[in-house]
């Protein structure tokens, strides 16, 4: 296998695992919302993934261009308002549904940038999955639910581009760490008028942690190092794998049943990630940067 070879199948692995464990986070925070609610459950799991990025990372405040830390700034924002709306909509929708319409934000973003013929082939068969995830249940879907999801999807896309620019300008996780804060910050007014005495108890504390390293900082640290060996339109297109791990997700942790058709969209996602990311081997990717040491 050759190295660049190597580097692009390391980076799928890392995006897979990282979907995995996004999800899982995903589904623990469901439990809690009746004790948090939706935006405590994004203020614990921002503050704890700024908290442990910050101890990892120790970026360094000097030195930086206003550019930098514009884009550091509107990756903050998008963090914040991609898991809001995230878990707003996880309130009133299915995980697996949620994340099935929250995933057309990097589909579509994946065909604004490749710009061929295969990345449209792609892209048509994993949007046939996402249609078909959906169950055929689309029309008893909660308004408010589906309104927030696609909010997630415009910011899941503006994640994507802010990640790969944060990726690029900050060594290491500096950036994203400096990001997460900042996503944090905006967070925390919304997270302690909602979840109040509960974060002064620990085994909630506790749960919030747990929820803020799977859903949030193995899954951002992975990306970021895999944004760094594969295209933005490669990286979009394999995202949509997320509806697949979610509803594994929700099936096997929430008790959400998959149907016929929810795996049949399961199967199509997959068969279209496995395709992106084959033909766009040997294409050249971005500048390289320094690697990340977390």
């Amino acid at each position: 296998m050759t190295p660049g070879g190597s580097s692009s199948g390391l980076a799928v692995g890392l995006v897979a695992l990282g979907l995995a464990c996004q999800e899982v986070g995903a589904a623990i925070a469901v439990l809690l919302f009746p004790h948090t609610g939706p935006l405590g459950m994004v203020m614990l799991r921002l503050v704890f993934s700024a908290l442990i990025l910050l101890a990892i990372a120790r970026p360094s405040l000097r030195g930086r261009t206003r550019e930098e830390w514009a884009a550091v700034a509107r990756l903050g924002v998008a963090l914040a308002v991609m898991n809001g709306t995230f878990y707003l909509a996880l309130d009133r929708l299915a995980l697996g549904v949620t994340v099935t319409i929250e995933v057309l934000g990097p589909l579509a973003l994946s065909i604004l940038v490749a710009g061929t013929r295969a990345a449209w082939i792609w892209a048509g068969l994993a949007l046939a999955g996402v249609v078909a995830l959906g169950g055929g249940g689309w029309d008893r879907l909660d308004p408010v639910g589906v309104v927030c999801a696609l909010g997630a999807a415009v910011s899941w896309a503006f994640y994507i581009r802010g990640q790969a620019r944060v990726g690029r300008a900050f060594p290491k996780l500096e950036g994203l760490a400096l990001a997460m804060a900042i996503g944090a910050a905006i967070s925390l007014p919304f997270g302690l008028a909602a979840a109040g005495p509960v974060l002064l108890r620990p085994d909630f504390l506790a749960l919030g942690a747990a929820v803020a390293i799977l859903s949030s900082t193995i899954p951002y640290a992975f990306e970021l190092i895999a944004l760094r060996r594969l295209t933005e339109a490669a990286f979009g297109i394999l995202m949509s794998l997320a509806p697949a791990t979610a509803a594994l997700a929700g099936w096997i942790l929430l008790g959400q049943a998959l149907s016929w058709l929810e795996i049949l969209g399961l199967a199509l996602v997959v068969c279209a990630s496995a395709g992106a990311v084959w033909t766009s081997r040997g294409r050249p990717g971005p500048e390289p940067v320094a690697e990340p040491l977390a």
